[in-house]
């Protein structure tokens, strides 16, 4: 799997992201949250569709939000080839939830114990 994050894996759907928060399933590891739902993605061959959140509570400043998305999405893109969807698609909503802004090193510290609950969650059932 290459490392881009092409436009047909982002996670853009109402109704998709609607069914996201309706029924997901949730894992953490501080300052990220991950909600994801096995689903059928509109798009073949791809098997996560994958968006990302910071909330406006936290972070005022529209640059702050951004940069932490940017990072967020880079911090995915080079470590998305490490979940195990065991053959399943999935739609991810990835949120920030810290008051702070982390630095990318700390954030993909998370990424990957985040990635790690979900492996862990994915091999329970």
């Amino acid at each position: 799997m290459k490392q881009t994050f092409p436009k047909k894996e982002h996670l853009k759907r109402k109704k998709l992201i609607d069914a996201l928060f309706a029924g997901g399933q949730k894992v953490s590891a501080y300052p990220l949250l991950l909600v994801y739902k096995t689903s059928v993605l509109p798009e073949e061959g791809i098997a996560i569709q994958a968006g990302v959140s910071v909330a406006k509570r936290n972070h005022k400043l529209a640059v702050t939000r951004n940069r932490i998305k940017r990072i967020m999405r880079e911090v995915y893109r080079k470590n998305k080839t490490t979940f195990h969807t065991n053959g399943s698609t999935f739609a991810f909503m990835f949120i920030y939830t810290g008051r702070e802004v982390m630095s990318y090193e700390q954030l993909e510290k998370a990424m990957l114990k985040l990635i790690t609950n979900f492996n862990a969650a994915q091999n329970e059932s």
